[in-house]
């Protein structure tokens, strides 16, 4: 990220950071301080420790004062830290939360074969199996992540798309892949006004039981479409692939990062900082 983005974050973290509810007792260290500090460690791809050290710090980000490397992990940790952090990632693509066309997906997150994380559990990966995480995720047209759910590697995505499914705005068109192809997922989308289509798994539909109505109807509907479908789709696979091939992207987690909850705060950063970098390259175009 460019010290332009790194600029227009810090005014999304201090703006979000000034609308928080007031706390019970004053802090020394304000919650934006604690914030760019955060990020500055994600962006650098660095551990909390390293953000607590003022050596870690030049012009373009120079606090004056920093807490300890306890404290800061302490507020880190905090309730408060984590409402911070959802606002300034919503923040970071409220202007993209109008009804549209969006694309479910889920892209694996793997951690050594050593790790001894008990969260991260083994499942499938491309060609074969991994132990670690996986970001499911809803995606635009634009490329940016309106929502998102981290579980582990062994969860079901089609169990995840049901949360997933519920934030979707009404009158918006769902795409996803062939995992995802479930009757209860047609009917959940049905209830919500959301516009499903699943890529079809081969023989759907040609079964003897009783079928969904509305699942029928999306696999005729895919056949009829399925080039402007698979084009459509393909926004997913890009933007997985741009939020890891920047300095300071979304790559394989490091040594540090463990447990759920890091997890969570680590990923959430980095599409932040992602969908910063997008819009910048969209003004800039």
């Amino acid at each position: 990220m460019s010290s332009q983005g790194w600029w227009k974050l810090y005014q999304i973290i201090k703006r979000e950071a000034r609308r928080l509810p007031r706390p019970k007792r004053r802090f020394v260290y304000s919650d934006a301080l604690i914030a760019g500090m955060f990020f500055w460690a994600v962006w650098h791809d660095r551990p909390l420790c390293w953000a607590a050290q003022r050596t870690s710090y030049h012009g373009l980000f120079r606090p004056r004062r920093l807490p300890s490397n306890s404290e800061f992990n302490r507020r880190v940790r905090s309730p408060r830290f984590a409402q911070l952090l959802t606002r300034i990632f919503v923040a970071s693509q409220q202007h993209t939360r109008s009804a549209g066309t969006l694309v479910l997906d889920a892209r694996p997150l793997p951690v050594g074969a050593c790790s001894k994380d008990v969260a991260a559990t083994a499942g499938r990966v491309y060609r074969g199996f991994a132990r670690g995480y996986r970001l499911h995720a809803l995606v635009d047209a634009q490329g940016y992540v309106r929502t998102f759910r981290l579980t582990a590697m062994n969860v079901g995505e089609p169990d995840v798309a049901l949360a997933l499914l519920a934030e979707a705005p009404a009158g918006s068109t769902v795409l996803t892949d062939g995992v995802n192809d479930s009757a209860r997922l047609y009917e959940v989308a049905e209830a919500r006004n959301v516009r499903f289509r699943a890529r079809p798994r081969k023989n759907a539909g040609q079964g003897h039981r009783r079928q969904s109505v509305l699942r029928l109807r999306g696999i005729a509907d895919w056949h009829a479409n399925a080039d402007k479908y698979e084009r459509l789709r393909g926004a997913i696979e890009r933007a997985f692939a741009w939020q890891s091939n920047f300095g300071g992207g979304l790559c394989p987690l490091p040594a540090w990062v463990r447990t759920p909850a890091r997890t969570e705060r680590w990923v959430t950063a980095k599409l932040v900082l992602y969908h910063l970098r997008r819009t910048l390259e969209k003004h800039a175009a």
